[in-house]
């Protein structure tokens, strides 16, 4: 599996990956070891969804989400295992999204949360409907793709993964001054 890990003699990465993927990565695979369980009905090649896996994997610093929803598991526990190696993970998504009354149903924020992920949300009418990431300061991850289960198999959807810098400075730009015009869902965030 493609793993990225960027060195500064490549001036810009770009991948351009698609969804629906064949099914569910396994585990074992996604964390690059040889699945050996001859039961195992997960996907043992190379998926789109293991793309931006290995962003959030190789990401050393921080990691800034910004989407509308977030319902997959193996997404979240991405998250989880970044807060964990301590790095500073920051995530902008929609209030019905989180961990609120009227949560959507499968939400993973209000476990995100439970672990000191800062949330912020937008209490509006209008729905925070943007679609991105950026690790490091550095890789911008923008498309169509919402971080569900649906998503990663059911959907078409599409992401470009960049270290072009024109691209992901607007992009930083914008998740600050989010950031900033959003409260915390928590006063303690």
């Amino acid at each position: 599996m493609q793993h990225y890990k960027y060195d500064n003699s490549i001036e810009n990465f770009n991948k351009v990956i698609f969804f629906p993927d064949p099914g569910i990565v396994c585990r074992r695979t996604a964390s690059g070891r040889i699945c050996k369980d001859k039961k195992c009905c997960a996907v043992h090649e190379e998926t789109s969804l293991n793309h931006l896996l290995n962003v959030l994997k190789f990401s050393k610093q921080s990691v800034d989400v910004c989407v509308y929803m977030i319902t997959c598991s193996i997404l979240s526990e991405a998250l989880v295992e970044c807060h964990e190696r301590g790095i500073k993970v920051r995530i902008i998504t929609e209030m019905r999204n989180s961990g609120e009354e009227g949560e959507v149903i499968g939400s993973q924020i209000g476990k995100l949360r439970a672990i000191g992920i800062s949330v912020r949300c937008r209490s509006s009418s209008f729905w925070m409907h943007h679609k991105f990431v950026v690790a490091d300061n550095e890789i911008l991850v923008n498309g169509s793709f919402n971080w569900t289960n649906q998503a990663v198999m059911g959907n078409f959807e599409n992401l470009l993964i960049t270290s072009d810098d024109n691209l992901v400075k607007p992009y930083i730009i914008e998740f600050q001054r989010l950031w900033n015009l959003l409260e915390p869902v928590f006063e303690s965030e």
